[in-house]
């Protein structure tokens, strides 16, 4: 499919923002058609949920950046400090002229690492973020104050619909990065299809660098998705405040709170809203009149923590070969190297 046909498909419209920022973004109609059609069909089965794609609207980024920060939450500061390890590392993987491409950039703290990394080695820097947040353009627009030399192509959209962008794009290599631990989100049989998504994406010297959170102690996975200030509630809670806002939804948060815990003989945690009380809530532009019993629970998120047998097994029956691998000190936390293997 060319890259006409992918705009057209998509309903992309380009903005350019100046001669070094330009974005491309579906329709707000489309954009919410899919919102409403997802809640209609996952909200409407025996066990209730919403996709944690959906947490990301302006506030939730804002959020999830306000986790980042805590003190029980060791992911993000620890994937940095193993990012910090491969300003030596990464250049031996990267011959020849690589942009980078972001699933998820979020703030895009973490890529001004990689961005730094390209800075030494190329005169001239692409990136290319793909995020379902708008929160893309106001960190794109700071990122171009710090680096002189960069050019973004942003792509407001879910991942799979980036990457067949991305596909179709041109013959430029790419180091495609997915950090954080948003991989764990998926269960198995769909974290499968998605890398298998990634890996139909990449080109032959393209490479994939995935940051995945290694098992270990219950309790710190548990501290890390209950906060003592309540930041991840709020975050949890607050796609039920972007359905309201979005779908003319009339969930009252204050009948819903934060449920997470850890499932050691499934290696993850999960993550729920629970209802404080029989209520009826109304999502008219899904059409939804959805009753809700008192202790029912409404899934919103996995985070699935790996061992290195099931990494190298996953990344196998994907098609990938692992280039290399890093680690904290505690091992807590990984980020993959791989390449296509063919």
């Amino acid at each position: 499919m060319s890259l006409k046909s992918i705009q057209r498909k998509r309903g992309y419209t380009k903005y350019v923002v100046d001669k070094r920022l330009c974005y491309y973004e579906p329709s707000r109609d489309k954009l919410q058609k899919t919102f409403a059609q997802e809640l209609s069909s996952s909200l409407a089965q025996k066990q209730k949920s919403i996709h944690p794609k959906f947490f990301y609207d302006k506030k939730g980024s804002q959020l999830f950046e306000e986790i980042c920060k805590l003190p029980e939450y060791y992911l993000t500061r620890t994937e940095i400090g193993i990012l910090t390890q491969l300003y030596d590392k990464l250049p031996s993987h990267l011959n020849g002229d690589f942009r980078l491409v972001e699933l998820g950039s979020g703030s895009s703290k973490k890529t001004r690492i990689l961005l730094s990394i390209l800075e030494r080695l190329h005169k001239h820097i692409e990136y290319f973020p793909i995020d379902i947040s708008k929160i893309l353009k106001e960190s794109s627009t700071i990122l171009l104050d710090d680096y002189e030399n960069l050019h973004i192509t942003g792509i407001i959209d879910n991942y799979e619909s980036g990457l067949e962008f991305i596909k179709n794009y041109d013959n430029k290599k790419n180091l495609i990065a997915f950090l954080g631990s948003s991989f764990g989100n998926f269960d198995y049989e769909h974290g499968l299809i998605f890398l298998q998504k990634v890996n139909s994406s990449m080109k032959k010297n393209d490479l994939f660098l995935i940051g995945l959170d290694l098992v270990k102690d219950k309790t710190v996975l548990e501290y890390a998705y209950n906060d003592s200030q309540g930041v991840t509630a709020k975050f949890n809670l607050n796609v039920l405040s972007r359905i309201n806002s979005e779908l003319d939804g009339n969930f009252n948060i204050n009948k819903f709170a934060h449920h997470a815990f850890y499932n050691e003989y499934k290696n993850r945690v999960e993550i729920y809203l629970r209802s404080l009380e029989n209520q009826t809530v109304e999502i008219h532009k899904a059409g939804m009149v959805l009753p809700i019993k008192q202790d029912e629970l409404i899934h919103t998120e996995n985070s699935y923590k790996y061992t290195i047998s099931k990494i190298k097994e996953i990344f196998s029956m994907s098609g990938f070969r692992i280039k290399d691998i890093w680690f904290d000190e505690r091992r807590y936390f990984c980020l993959v190297l791989l390449s296509k293997n063919d």
